[in-house]
């Protein structure tokens, strides 16, 4: 049998257990203090970020590093003074450049019959003119020279037309020199009278002249126009003898329309240049016909 233990054996080992209870912790060794304070270094270096408190809680005293507000705001350096002045409106109306010194006003173009002057005496073939005339029926005014050096504009023997012919009137007044009043008034009994009988049975009455002698350059060219010379002559409309009053233009009814194409066609040879309708812009509401002199006795007709 085995030898019963004594009683107080267990108070002896239970003796160091409650030592170790009542004594302290260990003391940490050298190498645990240099681990946390090396710990403790590198949070302060890089603290981490404080979940937000909510908003019923007292807001925490500590203060952030904000910067304090200056003593005093600080004035901005002024700007020098480059505001512009009002706009308003100029003094007076800005002006053109200056041309050039040698881009004066564009001359015409020298034409011989800008120095025709009236001699002392008619010439013969302006006497011989007049008396066609009157044979014809013509009715007629002699009109003072006209010239303007300036521009070139020259008819040394005018007349202003009354009539074409017996039965023919033309309106208003028409200055043309001699031969192109005689074209005119041959082209009238000859061409525009039969072609009016033809084509509406009726006779001519009167011609609506647009336009005669006026001392102006052709349209968009350094040339005198050969109205400045009183010989070239513009027909706008015809009126007949039953009250029918037919007008150039670019769209005229059909039975107008072919006594007018009758009456162009045919002018083309009395006369040297025929515009019209459709030749441009400047001629869409008359007919115009001129005795201006063309190499080889040609024609220019549209």
């Amino acid at each position: 049998m085995p030898e019963p233990r004594p009683a107080d054996a267990p108070k002896a080992d239970a003796a160091p257990a409650e030592e170790q209870k009542t004594e302290g912790p260990k003391a940490p060794d050298a190498s645990n203090q240099l681990n946390e304070e090396k710990s403790r270094h590198a949070k302060q270096a890089h603290p981490e970020p404080s979940a937000p408190e909510p908003s019923s809680r007292t807001p925490s005293t500590k203060t952030e590093s904000e910067p304090e507000p200056p003593a005093e705001v600080p004035i901005p350096t002024q700007r020098p003074d480059t505001t512009e002045p009002e706009v308003g409106p100029p003094a007076m109306a800005p002006q053109p450049p200056p041309k050039p010194a040698d881009a004066g006003d564009e001359k015409m173009l020298p034409d011989p019959r800008s120095a025709d002057r009236p001699g002392e005496k008619m010439p013969a073939e302006e006497v011989a003119c007049r008396e066609r005339l009157k044979a014809l029926g013509v009715e007629f005014e002699e009109h003072n020279a006209e010239s303007n050096p300036e521009i070139g504009c020259s008819i040394p023997y005018p007349l202003v037309l009354k009539s074409l012919g017996k039965s023919i009137a033309i309106a208003p007044g028409t200055e043309l020199n001699c031969p192109m009043a005689e074209a005119a008034a041959r082209f009238a009994a000859e061409i525009i009278q039969p072609a009016a009988k033809a084509e509406f049975g009726a006779d001519l009455k009167s011609i609506g002249q647009a336009s005669a002698f006026v001392c102006r350059p052709r349209h968009g060219t350094g040339k005198l126009s050969e109205h400045a010379f009183g010989n070239a002559l513009d027909i706008a409309s015809f009126t007949l003898s039953d009250g029918r009053k037919v007008e150039v233009g670019p769209t005229p009814p059909e039975k107008d329309a072919k006594f007018l194409n009758a009456v162009r066609k045919a002018a083309c040879g009395p006369f040297k240049t025929v515009l019209g309708p459709g030749a441009d812009a400047d001629h869409a509401l008359h007919f115009h016909l001129d005795l201006e002199p063309r190499r080889h006795g040609g024609t220019f007709c549209q």
